[in-house]
């Protein structure tokens, strides 16, 4: 075996953030309601065209926010949770009650 074989990271190395990634004077959720909103990339290609794609959420996504995610990973519990308040929720309301 060579000495000059590239030494291998352990999963300890691979969970801290190189030096050159300095997120310091970032902020959290800046982008997030634009993003909510859908957003437009512009692609300059080498021979000088452009190309703009247009990206928004899939029809009937939504985005969850990180502390409600914490606890909803991921779609099918959002449907547990949601199909059980639906539950609660009276069949029929009385001609008063509607709005």
């Amino acid at each position: 075996m060579s000495d000059k074989m590239p030494k291998q990271r352990d999963d300890d190395d691979m969970d801290e953030m190189l030096r050159e990634y300095d997120f310091s004077g970032g902020v959290r959720g800046k982008h997030y309601r634009a993003f909510q909103r859908g957003y437009k990339v512009i692609i300059h290609k080498t021979d000088g065209t452009t190309e703009e794609r247009d990206y928004t959420l899939p029809e009937g996504a939504i985005m969850l926010d990180p502390d409600v995610r914490a606890y909803f990973p991921d779609g099918e519990t959002v449907n547990t949770a949601l199909r059980g308040l639906i539950n609660l929720i009276p069949h029929e309301r009385a001609p008063s009650e509607v709005s």
